[in-house]
């Protein structure tokens, strides 16, 4: 099975890798960079936009280039109030070579008010990175939420949970269709 995904972060291809292999065998991950035209730091609906923009736009370009999948795939995390109080989540967009289109998040977790407005001005990972006083610390896969829960979930743990809700139209397809 061939999945293209739109990113090169080693810790959202290792979420997306461990979903699909809940389900699938033989999967073959190839990964390409596409915009997803939002801001670095998306906020509210501008999360799900994202993510479904870049598999958009990764269509587009395995088109260009005579690439086929069985899947294009694509997550984009960003900071929320659709609740009444601030969170950073994770929403998945999943969408299959027939066209058929599935979405899903994880786990959010809170922000303190006083970091919402520096977030949302540059991005969620800048500021991690200032208030734990780590340079470049979250490019190794596990983002700031292994920071914030000392290791004990990483971004390849909540990559994976979004990725498994969005394939629950895949792998249940009889309720779907």
């Amino acid at each position: 099975m061939k999945i293209l995904i739109a990113t090169q972060n080693s810790g959202k291809i290792g979420g997306a890798k461990q979903a699909f292999l809940e389900y699938y065998e033989n999967i073959e991950i190839e990964e390409i960079v596409v915009s997803s035209d939002v801001p670095d730091e998306p906020v509210n609906e501008e999360i799900y936009k994202g993510a479904n923009n870049r598999v958009k736009n990764l269509k587009s370009y395995a088109k260009q280039n005579n690439l086929e999948a069985d899947f294009y795939i694509a997550i984009e995390s960003g900071i929320t109030n659709q609740l009444g109080r601030w969170e950073i989540l994770s929403i998945a967009v999943i969408e299959d070579n027939k066209g058929n289109e599935s979405w899903g998040s994880s786990a959010g977790f809170p922000v303190p008010d006083r970091y919402v407005k520096e977030i949302i001005q540059t991005e969620f990972s800048k500021v991690i990175e200032k208030i734990f006083h780590e340079e470049n610390g979250l490019r190794n896969g596990k983002g700031g939420i292994s920071l914030l829960t000392n290791n004990k979930i990483t971004r390849i743990n909540l990559t994976k949970q979004a990725f498994i809700m969005a394939l629950t139209q895949f792998i249940k397809q009889d309720i779907w269709s």
